[in-house]
């Protein structure tokens, strides 16, 4: 069974997902481009199975909490589930390139565009830390939620 739950963010509210054993799957975001941003009807709103998700998350957004420790239940390709892994290697305040990023995910330099597009598929916001990779040049570039998501996170790091 799937269960969800709602949460408020800065961010706006937050849609977790979880599976059947209580493994979150999906962190999303209103304003998430391509992905769900509200629940299947199919889906059981359940709180119970997210109170430690929802309690870091809320941690992590006072700036109490620099890592999550969760059970993950991403749904995802090898590759992409090599990509996501690799997002988890990037410590909390710092920032990686896209091309780092793939070096750190064991992938040729050619294999660039297939990463980012990895990174853009990850069901995890905030909690796989998707937010702290940028472009070849240090622009903020490609995350789901938006630029002024990407700022807002970005910026509670470095605080």
């Amino acid at each position: 069974m799937t269960s969800y739950t709602t949460m408020d963010s800065p961010l706006g509210a937050l849609l977790l997902v979880a599976d059947g054993q209580g493994r979150l799957s999906h962190v999303l975001a209103p304003s998430m481009k391509g992905q769900v941003s509200r629940p299947d009807p199919a889906w059981t709103e359940h709180p119970a199975p997210f109170t430690a998700a929802v309690a870091q998350l809320t941690a992590y957004f006072e700036g109490e909490l620099k890592e999550f420790d969760l059970p993950l239940a991403p749904v995802g390709s090898e590759f992409r589930q090599r990509v996501w892994d690799a997002l988890d290697t990037i410590p909390y305040g710092a920032t990686v390139t896209y091309g780092e990023l793939t070096t750190a995910a064991g992938r040729p330099a050619t294999s660039v565009r297939a990463v980012a597009g990895a990174v853009g598929a990850n069901p995890l916001l905030i909690v796989r830390p998707c937010h702290r990779v940028l472009g070849a040049n240090g622009a903020l570039t490609g995350f789901a939620a938006g630029l002024d998501a990407k700022r807002l996170l970005l910026g509670l790091e470095s605080a």
